[in-house]
């Protein structure tokens, strides 16, 4: 049975506006013994502007996780309160506290979650794309054959997709996904809940459309295959041979091809073309 104390918080931050900081958020974070925050500077800002006064930061990200947890764990056995908590939104979503978590878990550490704003299920709910089921998939790989894999066992999952991309990376990422998944719904959102927020509204096939010049943080929505729209494979083949006549190599045509057809991926239309 888990202990009742020492405990570890895991609590929600706001995304951008302040106001979003819940009245319980704001009482467990005055009075936690140690806040572990991914960047203390940026959390101390964010405090001040909640008018939320911290007895003592602790740096805690992705690069010292696995070595700040022995420390810790015997801090929290030894009776010190701490609460976790991410740059912005709910902890361990893209963000460090997963291991840390679990091994409190393990250790008998008890562990109370304080919730509240989170990007994925903000940009989700003002997507207008079909919200059950879904799936969370962090920040994509940078390189674009490490994409292509990474979208690829979701070609034919019936799951809403959900990821974060930075500004630099957006187009490539959404062409990579593109060729992948085929003709899809897209809500590209960005700013959530501060005064640029944005909610761009269209197509993954009209990817392109997306300005280039974005700015802030990025939340993509992709929605799921539209089986009902699928191209049949006769008039794809049509297509294909359409296409072939104006030249090129196997796989720009079927990047071509895949431009006119409905429900098919560069793979889908490539693999045809062998056959």
């Amino acid at each position: 049975m888990p202990s009742t104390s020492p405990k570890l918080w895991v609590v929600a931050t706001p995304l951008g506006n302040p106001g979003d900081l819940s009245p319980r958020a704001r009482e467990v974070l005055a009075a936690v013994d140690v806040v572990l925050a991914e960047d203390t500077r940026r959390t101390g800002l964010l405090f001040q502007k909640c008018g939320v006064t911290a007895r003592r930061f602790i740096s805690f990200h992705d690069h010292n996780e696995d070595g700040r947890i022995p420390e810790l764990l015997t801090m929290l056995q030894s009776g010190t309160t701490a609460a976790l908590v991410s740059d912005a939104g709910m902890p361990l979503f893209a963000d460090p506290g997963y291991r840390l978590v679990r091994a409190c878990r393990d250790a008998g550490v008890h562990i109370s979650v304080v919730p509240g704003p989170s990007a994925p299920l903000t940009a989700l709910a003002a997507s207008g794309i079909a919200p059950l089921p879904f799936t969370f998939l962090g920040f994509p790989p940078r390189k674009a054959s490490e994409q292509e894999k990474f979208f690829a066992p979701f070609t034919t999952v019936a799951t809403t997709l959900v990821f974060f991309e930075r500004k630099d990376r957006l187009a490539e990422t959404l062409a990579v996904a593109h060729g992948v998944l085929g003709h899809r719904e897209l809500c590209v959102a960005r700013e959530l809940t501060k005064t640029h927020e944005e909610f761009i509204y269209g197509r993954l096939e009209c990817h392109t459309a997306i300005p280039d010049d974005l700015l802030g943080e990025i939340t993509v929505v992709i929605g799921p295959p539209e089986e009902a729209s699928v191209s049949p494979r006769e008039q794809v083949l049509a297509i294909i041979e359409e296409e072939r006549a104006d030249g090129g190599r196997t796989k720009d045509v079927a990047k071509r091809v895949q431009l006119r057809v409905r429900g098919w991926s560069v793979k889908d239309v490539y693999q045809l073309m062998q056959e």
